[in-house]
C-alpha cells in the first residue's frame, strides 16, 4: 500500500460513492466532473492495492474489501472532522455545513424561518435545506438530520420525538355558504373533499366525537393533491373542505379566510419526529441545529410535545 496516496479527498469521494451508489450523483454533490470522481477512486484503489468498487455504466457496487475499508474510512473522516471542530470551538466559532431534510409544507411555512433565526446566531454555519415528503435514505442522500411527519420504522437512525401535529377540518366561508355546513360526520359524504393522494386511506375520515366515540365517514371529491401547500390553496379557493394541520392554516383561521368544520370533533394527531444520522449526531454544528429546532418547534401553532 502506498499510504501517501490515501488522501482525505479520495476517502471522502469513496465514502460518498458507497453511500450514493452512483458516481454521477456524487459528482453532482461534490460539484466536480464525473471523470474526477473516477480518477480519485482509481487512485485510491491503486494506493490500497485491492478493488473497492465493482463498476457498471450506471451503478457502483461495493466489494467485500471495499465494505470493510469503508467502515474504517468513515471513522477516519469523522475523527478529522471532530478534530477540526474542536479547534474551532476553542475559538468559540462553530462552522461548517448541515444538510437538513424536512417535510415540504412544514419547511416552507415554518422551518425556513427558524433556520434564518439559527443562522443569525451561528453565522459560520451553512444550512442546506431539502424539502420533500418522500422518505429519503438520509445516508444515501448525504443528509445529517430530517424532520418528518407520520409514523416511522427506520431503526438505523437516531430518533428524537418532537411531539404531535394537531389537525382539524376546515373550509372557506364561501364554500360553506354555497354548500352548507356539515353538522355530523355522516354529512361529509355529500361534500367536495380535498384529499391527499400521497396519504393512504384519504377516502375515509375518522373523527372522535365529544362523547369519546369514533365516527368513520366516507370522504370523496374530485380534487386530490400531493402537497400540503396545494391543499391550502384549494381550501382557500373554496374548492372543498378537508383536514389540515393547524400549522398549515393557522393564519387563515385567524383572519377568517377559513372556518373550522365540525369543531366538536377531533382528528387523530400525527407524530412529528426528528431523525439524525447516528454518525453525525456528535458533530457540533449538527448537534446545535438539532437542539435549536427541538426547542423552537414546540412554539409553532398546532405542534405539541
Amino acid at each position: 500500500m502506498d499510504r501517501s496516496n490515501v488522501t482525505l479527498d479520495r476517502l471522502r469521494t469513496f465514502a460518498r460513492v458507497v453511500e450514493r451508489g452512483n458516481m454521477t450523483a456524487v459528482a453532482r454533490d461534490l460539484g466536480v466532473g464525473q471523470s474526477t470522481v473516477t480518477r480519485q477512486l482509481r487512485e485510491l484503489e491503486e494506493a490500497v492495492g485491492v478493488p473497492l468498487l465493482s463498476r457498471t455504466t450506471r451503478r457502483a457496487a461495493v466489494t467485500d474489501e471495499g465494505r470493510r475499508y469503508y467502515a474504517q474510512a468513515i471513522e477516519i473522516l469523522h475523527l478529522v472532522e471532530r478534530a477540526g471542530e474542536d479547534a474551532l470551538y476553542g475559538r468559540g466559532t462553530p462552522a461548517g455545513s448541515v444538510r437538513l431534510s424536512c417535510t415540504a409544507a412544514l419547511g416552507v411555512r415554518h422551518i425556513a424561518r427558524l433556520i434564518f433565526a439559527f443562522q443569525d446566531v451561528h453565522r459560520d454555519i451553512g444550512i442546506d435545506l431539502s424539502l420533500s415528503d418522500e422518505r429519503i435514505d438520509l445516508v444515501r442522500e448525504g443528509a445529517d438530520l430530517a424532520i418528518r411527519l407520520g409514523p416511522l420504522n427506520d431503526s438505523s437512525l437516531k430518533l428524537r420525538r418532537l411531539g404531535v401535529s394537531r389537525r382539524l377540518l376546515v373550509a372557506s366561508p364561501a364554500y360553506l355558504a354555497t354548500h352548507g355546513r356539515p353538522l355530523i360526520p355522516d354529512h361529509l359524504s355529500a361534500h367536495e373533499g380535498i384529499r391527499m393522494s400521497n396519504v393512504s386511506g384519504s377516502d375515509r375520515i375518522v373523527l372522535r366525537g365529544p362523547d369519546g366515540k369514533e365516527h368513520a365517514a366516507v370522504f370523496g371529491g374530485r380534487l386530490r393533491v400531493d402537497h400540503g401547500l396545494a391543499a391550502r390553496e384549494a381550501l382557500l379557493a373554496g374548492r372543498g373542505l378537508g383536514p389540515a394541520h393547524r400549522w398549515l392554516v393557522d393564519d387563515l383561521l385567524a383572519d377568517g379566510r377559513l372556518d373550522s368544520v365540525l369543531p366538536d370533533y377531533t382528528l387523530p394527531p400525527v407524530p412529528l419526529n426528528m431523525l439524525i444520522v447516528p454518525e453525525r449526531a456528535a458533530v457540533a454544528r449538527v448537534r446545535l441545529l438539532a437542539a435549536f429546532l427541538t426547542e423552537q418547534i414546540g412554539r409553532i401553532p398546532g405542534l405539541e410535545a
